[in-house]
């Protein structure tokens, strides 16, 4: 998957009239947070973010082009107004390229069991597995398909493929999804 781009500017001006003067011009403000905590004041395009903001999820990797320079960076945190539908302000994290990093990454359940289809109760266990990975190899989502699940039978961590260069952090033996006999 292509990875999505947001330019970013620094700045200089800081406070709540700084803020709502970059506000009016059609950008937001925005802070950049390094590996070592250091950050830099930048400004984004308003609409250009939102459009990423929009598809990504927490674990979506986005370039982050700060004057020129790219980083790779996950959208931290965002400031939002509810009544206005817009974001006020936003922080990036930029890592480390070469060093792996840990991240729960949410958990798609695929297809319709068999014990289901059989008069079986379908269980979902915990929606997130945390993995470790280099930021390259980070997935957005993992899939578990639970077709071939029958009344009795249980997917667990362990029992799910994971992409190369991507390890499992979470318990193995965990259930992430089951098929339990009916209640008589």
């Amino acid at each position: 998957m292509e990875r999505m781009t947001v330019n970013a500017a620094v700045r200089t001006e800081m406070g709540k009239s700084a803020a709502k003067a970059i506000r009016a011009t059609g950008r937001l403000p925005a802070v950049m947070y390094n590996s070592k905590g250091e950050s830099t004041m930048l400004t984004v395009d308003e609409a250009e973010f939102t459009k990423v903001w929009k598809q990504a999820t927490p674990t979506t990797l986005i370039n982050l082009v700060v004057d020129g320079t790219t980083h790779i960076a996950f959208i931290k945190t965002t400031e939002y107004n509810i009544i206005a539908d817009r974001n006020l302000h936003v922080d990036f994290h930029v890592i480390d390229a070469d060093k792996p990093l840990v991240a729960a990454v949410k958990l798609i359940i695929t297809g319709n069991a068999a014990g289901v289809r059989e008069g079986g109760v379908f269980f979902k266990g915990n929606p997130n597995i945390k993995i470790k990975c280099l930021p390259e190899n980070l997935p957005v989502r993992i899939f578990a398909d639970v077709n071939n699940l029958k009344i009795g039978d249980s997917l667990k961590v362990k029992d799910i493929p994971m992409a190369e260069g991507v390890e499992v952090v979470s318990n193995g033996e965990a259930v992430v999804a089951s098929v339990r006999a009916p209640k008589r």
